[in-house]
């Protein structure tokens, strides 16, 4: 055990206030509340806060497609999340909001102190603005073509193909996320922070320790290319805290989101006799920081948040530890899937229990992606939890509460066994403290594996027939109770609603130092079940109800259009944004030789003739559409068919036959013209 007592904080990264938890999330609160349970439980003084993460464009968008205030989404929001996280067992000692007056101070100070060290510039920049939303455009609100490599569909700041990293006018065919208008450049005053001054601290800071080597080599590409002064500001409308002396331009919510680290601790110290918020963020603080965050922020909170906290004169991160991200079933979550799995909607069919034990079986110290494969989930928790650490108890409370009064023998049977289960807990301790919880897992569950051959060998179900093994007996039940103990010991901060229950059963309070102790002669209570198996009927149902709704919500009539032909999956509104829709007029139709179904159009787009190939000629004579407006797909790959060249697709309506509309604009549209 440490002589000296730790002072440590630690955070999660912040949810985002506009959507759910969801299982992805869970993989990094489950994570954080793993180590930061193991601190306390080693007698550490460990506090633990997180909150939500309020501001931002995508916030205000959502409310005002809801109706009702950013401030009130958010409230709810903050509340649905934290609940989410409870019951999950996580346990932080404060969740805030980074829309408080906590924030908005802290913010305004690390600004000032910024500014009055030099390190805040102002500079007129030119910047996408939608013509249509009226409002300047986040990164994240462009997408488009990757200047780097090509990759189409990639964000307005980097690029998930090749990770490079750029400005959103440097994209190529960009558009707006909004409203799918093209974006116009638009000129407005800025406000930088100056990054390139804390290059040779960051580079010292990064080769410290205080992240995985694999993300030290990765940030080293920023100091190659050359890093650049950071954008910190964002012009209205935006919802966010408005920058000291400087109307109409707020804070940029990476300035914010950090900062309500800071402030969830400062809410949190001010509700708490004796915690003081300096001694945890002075620059000399002698205290421990943790940060816990996922690969797709590592920049913000390697990069700009160090730098942020020196300039401003507080203390670095002690480490941030960066996690990869969560597959299921070796994919990507999907909605239309199932596996897109919100955190409630597993709480509605599972034990979170189950799932704050298999990540933990997966988790390393290493920056990879964590797979949730649900066959494995269910043999690893059954086979495990279930058939292993829970069958000991199983296996021997009855005789324990039916033949020896309910209490545990007074003499300790095969010491050399215990001595092996008190021995590891260096290890065990050692493997959590590097977040190696894998390998923590693993070695208790060697440990389980040796005390179910411990009591299979002794077989009390056999020994308690015989009058004169009654003693023996209780040696080999006491015994098998107490390594029980020991591996529960263990597993508490993984799965502390067992060990709670574990505690009412053992009559005794579990503590790290429980590890090292054997109890004799101590009065156990009467064994209730505490794991029931993994039900893959269960799992089947939470993907099930987890898979978008795609029927309609009224009822339908069977003859229907709808009914005959559903609506297909969903697509992304990027997916849509592929397809270029224009008006285009009919100048010439004629049939096709020896094509029963076909008609050649020539359509006009407004200066450009393109030929196209259309199956309508059992609904439409050539003289009735010549001259007509219709729609087509205008970017389609030409096909090349026997008759020659189609250079497109008109959209039309129908099942087939006689029963095809193409489609008719009203009015007014011009060849040429997009349809969106």
């Amino acid at each position: 055990m440490p002589e000296q007592i730790r002072k440590i904080l630690v955070t999660s990264a912040l949810p985002y206030a506009n959507g759910s938890i969801h299982l992805g999330h869970l993989l990094e609160h489950i994570q954080t509340d793993v180590w930061t349970r193991f601190q306390r439980m080693r007698g550490h003084s460990c506090y633990s806060v997180c909150a939500d993460d309020a501001h931002g464009t995508p916030v205000m968008l959502r409310a005002q497609q809801l109706g009702i205030t950013p401030e009130e989404m958010v409230a709810q929001t903050r509340d649905e999340h934290h609940q989410d996280l409870i019951d999950f067992g996580i346990n932080y000692d404060n969740y805030h909001v980074t829309h408080s007056d906590e924030n908005k101070e802290l913010c305004e100070l690390v600004y000032n102190r910024l500014d009055d060290a030099g390190y805040i510039s102002k500079r007129v920049i030119s910047q996408l603005y939608d013509p249509e939303k009226e409002m300047f455009l986040p990164d994240r609100f462009v997408q488009g073509t990757c200047p780097k490599c090509g990759a189409e569909d990639q964000n307005g700041d980097s690029c998930d193909v090749c990770s490079a990293t750029y400005d959103p006018t440097e994209l190529k065919n960009p558009r707006s996320v909004v409203s799918g208008a093209e974006p116009v450049l638009r000129d407005s005053e800025h406000y930088f922070f100056d990054l390139p001054q804390f290059q040779d601290m960051l580079q010292d800071w990064l080769q410290s320790g205080a992240v995985q080597p694999e993300i030290a080599n990765k940030l080293k590409e920023w100091f190659e290319e050359g890093m650049q002064q950071w954008d910190i500001s964002r012009d209205a409308p935006y919802f966010g805290f408005e920058i000291p002396n400087a109307p109409g331009k707020f804070f940029y919510v990476w300035v914010d989101a950090p900062v309500g680290y800071m402030a969830s601790f400062k809410n949190l110290c001010d509700k708490t006799d004796g915690l003081n918020f300096d001694e945890y963020w002075n620059k000399d603080s002698e205290a421990e920081l943790y940060h816990f965050i996922g690969k797709d922020i590592t920049y913000f909170h390697c990069l700009f948040w160090p730098a942020m906290l020196e300039g401003a004169g507080f203390r670095k991160p002690s480490a941030v530890n960066v996690h990869g991200f969560v597959t299921v079933n070796g994919a990507k979550m999907s909605k239309s899937k199932g596996t897109f799995i919100k955190g409630r909607t597993y709480l509605d069919h599972l034990n979170p229990e189950y799932l704050r034990y298999y990540f933990a079986s997966k988790l390393s110290d290493a920056v990879s992606d964590i797979d949730l494969n649900f066959e494995d989930f269910a043999q690893k928790v059954n086979s495990d939890l279930v058939g292993k650490v829970v069958n000991i108890a199983s296996r021997c409370a009855s005789f324990i509460t039916k033949r020896f009064d309910g209490k545990l023998s007074s003499n300790v049977l095969e010491p050399e066994l215990v001595a092996e289960f008190h021995q590891a807990e260096a290890s065990i301790a050692q493997a959590f403290e590097k977040r190696q919880y894998n390998k923590a897992i693993r070695e208790i569950m060697a440990l389980a594996d040796k005390a179910n051959q411990f009591i299979d060998t002794n077989a009390p179900w056999v020994t308690i027939k015989d009058e004169t093994k009654q003693k023996f007996t209780h040696d080999v039940c006491s015994l098998g109770i107490n390594l029980f103990r020991i591996l529960v010991v263990y597993l508490k901060p993984v799965v502390p609603i067992l060990a709670s229950q574990s505690e009412a059963f053992l009559n005794d309070e579990l503590s790290w130092k429980s590890s090292q102790s054997v109890l004799t002669d101590h009065p156990i209570n009467k064994f209730k079940a505490l794991m029931q198996r993994v039900d893959m009927d269960k799992v089947n149902a939470m993907i099930d109800d987890s898979k978008e709704n795609l029927e309609p919500t009224v009822q339908q009539d069977p003859d229907s259009p709808l009914a005959k032909d559903p609506i297909a999956e969903t697509i992304s509104f990027d997916d849509f944004a592929k397809i270029d829709l224009r008006i285009a007029r009919i100048v010439k139709a004629e049939h096709v030789e020896k094509a029963d179904k076909l008609l050649r159009l020539e359509l006009d787009l407004g200066g450009e003739t393109r030929q196209v190939f259309a199956g309508i000629k059992s609904a439409y004579k050539p003289e009735d559409l010549e001259g007509k407006l219709t729609v087509m797909v205008a970017n389609l790959a030409p096909r090349k068919m026997r008759f020659g060249m189609s250079e497109g697709m008109v959209l039309a309506a129908g099942p087939g036959g006689e029963e095809i509309w193409i489609l008719n604009p009203d009015d007014g549209a011009q060849p040429g013209m997009k349809v969106k």
